[in-house]
């Protein structure tokens, strides 16, 4: 049987994950229901980039989801409080300053749920943090709308109170606020408009550095529990990484990356399969497991190299950006299948 890392912990992880995914779908629906009932200009524009960012978003949700490797359903109480929220926000009960008061605490939500995520992944696994690692930017850019909100609910919420217009000076606030943040992230607020979904090759490349990872904690440990444990997460990364490629990827390149360099990937992956089944049946507290470890890491390694040189090459000469990254996308939905499949 596969043991893999702390199955309590990491499975806590994934529902989390799975929460802010759920949640993110809400807040798209909240701001593409806002854009039919404002109708300030200004404000209607910056909903529309907070949508752009989110939709981003919800595809680097996904990508963090598949690459951890875990599939679970969000939480009960997350489900229902979602179900609650978007029947106030169809609905009449609530004015709009207080739809959009609603929307910024679930931004909030979102942001403490990714920072959350964030620093567990350190207690658990350096593989956890190498999963999550694109996490990182929703967390930002999400805590930047927050800023906008505030913005938008002074607006709002001084019309709602007086028939007036707010004095526009919140404006200034609100980008003071979102520049000192910027400062600290590295610019994340105004990077959100130029951010590009990943493609293929990012989408990959981050499986690679994951199992790199994972191959490197494995050898540094000396505890035969551990170290099966490792492995548990390895065969089942690559796995699920080897199947997907081979449904994917591998077909859509085959004709410009050539018929032979094509099989050669598929040879490769049939040796890795056939080095993660014979490892299996070894005692991990054997010299000989490290060894054999060692010899798949190595047959890892090259496939590795040949995919991001080569392939990753080939796919940039000739496929175009949305082609490459709608090839991310259905190598991300296989992947969560076959995780989905593995899992039952």
């Amino acid at each position: 049987m596969v043991v893999t890392l702390d199955d309590t912990k990491r499975s806590a992880i994934a529902a989390k994950l799975a929460d802010m995914k759920v949640i993110q779908e809400l807040l798209i629906q909240n701001e593409e229901q806002f854009l039919n009932e404002i109708t300030d200009n200004e404000i209607r524009d910056r909903i529309r980039k907070m949508i752009e960012d989110d939709r981003k978003n919800k595809g680097v949700l996904e990508t963090v989801n598949v690459q951890y490797g875990i599939q679970a359903e969000p939480e009960n109480t997350v489900t229902e409080m979602v179900s609650k929220v978007r029947q106030l926000m169809q609905g009449s009960e609530l004015s709009l300053y207080e739809k959009v008061f609603q929307h910024e605490l679930l931004k909030h939500q979102q942001v403490m749920s990714g920072l959350t995520i964030h620093k567990a992944a350190q207690k658990v696994g350096a593989d956890v943090m190498m999963a999550i690692g694109p996490l990182n930017t929703v967390n930002f850019e999400n805590r930047a709308h927050q800023e906008q909100l505030k913005g938008i609910l002074e607006i709002l919420g001084v019309r709602e109170l007086t028939g007036q217009d707010a004095d526009q000076g919140i404006w200034g606030r609100v980008q003071d606020a979102m520049a000192a943040l910027s400062g600290v992230v590295g610019s994340a607020v105004t990077q959100g408009s130029d951010k590009k979904d990943m493609n293929v090759q990012d989408v990959i490349r981050l499986d690679h550095n994951k199992v790199n990872t994972l191959f490197t904690e494995l050898l540094a440990s000396n505890d035969p529990q551990k170290i099966q444990e490792y492995f548990g997460q390895i065969y089942k990364d690559l796995s699920a990484h080897a199947e997907a490629e081979e449904e994917v990827v591998y077909p859509r390149v085959r004709s410009f990356y050539g018929a032979s360099d094509t099989q050669e990937l598929y040879d490769e992956q049939a040796d890795m399969k056939r080095r993660l089944e014979q490892i299996k049946a070894i005692d991990p507290s054997s010299s000989q497991f490290k060894d054999q470890i060692r010899q798949l890491m190595d047959v890892v390694g090259d496939h590795i190299r040949q995919e991001e040189s080569t392939m990753f090459a080939a796919i940039r000469n000739n496929l175009s950006s949305n082609e490459s990254e709608q090839l991310a996308t259905q190598f991300k939905a296989a992947k969560q299948r076959i995780q989905e499949k593995a899992a039952k």
